[in-house]
């Protein structure tokens, strides 16, 4: 796919970072799907007759692509006059419209099902040497990887078949009416621009990258930046391939992991339970508003939870997590830095879980 580099960029993430943002919603798809006939031959006209390099925002980042990298102009143009804009992209980026409440139990269960855990038990058969010798070079255990991946693509069952450079471009000059248009427009810039670098650097087409309709590519659904910055060569074949070689996507989520906060032998998560009263509401709340990160001690937290798991070891710092369950009563755990290290991947809580209780499953699947 694309040979191994050492040059960097420090705004690169994950896209995959963001899936909690990108994700369509079934009400998202669905109006995509609902659209008449008529209108959806009048977005592919309108789709046919855009030309990105009529648009002065395009023109401004080729001059910048000429200056920071040393690309040709005429060699940009050329591929922008190839870019598609893709209507799709777009349209599932749009929020989400007002309605049910969210349920962990809904979403887990989309994730924790006999498919999914079924491909986690052959992946996991075929590759167990390659994730034994990551957890010892890393920490990262198995079924921590195989949950991620499962989580994302079913193992790559479902990388996404939009070519990146379309949905990039598309999002990176015409994202959708939405409060944070700008800074969004601003990360799939940035993005645009690690695909066109990573393409150089390696040799590749740019076109030839494929992924979702964010622009995330392969087992693991990197974006380009988080590709360039945070993926490795583990089956040491001179070259990094996502796409294809699992070796490389187990040991890319593993570094990924490593670098953002993860620490061997260190549990993920530990059940809590709230102790009933208005003013432990109030503490709650403000401890989750506390965000992606681990902040109380066991006894800051003996007011309002009560005691935890007896396996939760003092001396570690612990984020509230609440587990929303519709109408039914919410879940609360303590997450540990390592659960937040998956948060980093993609800044959700029922993501974050659903990894966590997809690999045991499976790792318990494969006992059987």
């Amino acid at each position: 796919m694309f040979k191994k580099t050492s040059k960097f960029l420090a705004l690169s993430c994950v896209y995959v970072a963001m899936l909690s943002t990108y994700s369509p919603s079934s009400s998202a798809t669905d109006n995509v799907v609902k659209k008449s006939k008529k209108k959806q031959t009048a977005t592919k006209n309108q789709q046919a007759d855009v030309h990105f390099t009529q648009w002065k925002e395009v023109s401004v980042f080729i001059t910048d692509m000429v200056a920071k990298h040393g690309f040709q102009a005429d060699e940009l143009n050329a591929m922008f006059e190839q870019t598609r804009y893709i209507e799709t992209a777009r349209q599932l980026m749009r929020p989400a419209p007002p309605g049910k409440p969210k349920n962990w139990k809904a979403y887990r269960a989309r994730f924790v099902e006999p498919y999914r855990i079924d491909a986690g038990v052959a992946f996991w058969n075929k590759n167990a040497d390659l994730l034994a010798r990551t957890e010892q070079q890393y920490g990262i255990p198995a079924e921590i990887i195989v949950g991620l991946i499962g989580v994302e693509t079913i193992y790559g069952k479902n990388t996404g078949s939009f070519r990146a450079m379309d949905v990039l471009t598309t999002l990176a000059f015409d994202y959708p009416e939405t409060p944070t248009r700008e800074t969004r427009m601003q990360f799939f810039r940035s993005e645009l621009e690690n695909l066109l670098v990573l393409a150089k650097e390696s040799g590749a087409d740019p076109f030839a990258f494929k992924g979702s309709y964010a622009g995330a590519i392969g087992l693991p659904q990197f974006m380009p930046g988080s590709i360039r910055q945070y993926a490795v060569d583990f089956d040491g074949d001179g070259k990094i391939n996502l796409n294809e070689s699992a070796a490389d996507a187990i040991g890319s989520v593993a570094n990924y992991l490593s670098l953002h906060g993860w620490k061997r032998n260190l549990p993920t998560v530990f059940p809590a339970t709230l102790s009933p009263s208005d003013e432990n509401q109030a503490q709650l709340k403000t401890a989750i508003s506390k965000g992606l990160r681990a902040t109380y001690t066991l006894n800051d937290l003996k007011g309002f939870l009560t005691t935890p798991s007896s396996d939760a070891p003092d001396g570690i710092l612990y984020g509230v997590i609440d587990l929303q369950n519709g109408e039914d009563a919410d879940e609360y755990w303590l997450g540990t830095d390592n659960f937040f290290a998956i948060t980093q991947y993609n800044r959700s809580y029922f993501y974050a879980m659903s990894v966590i209780d997809l690999g045991r499953v499976i790792s318990a699947a494969r006992q059987n």
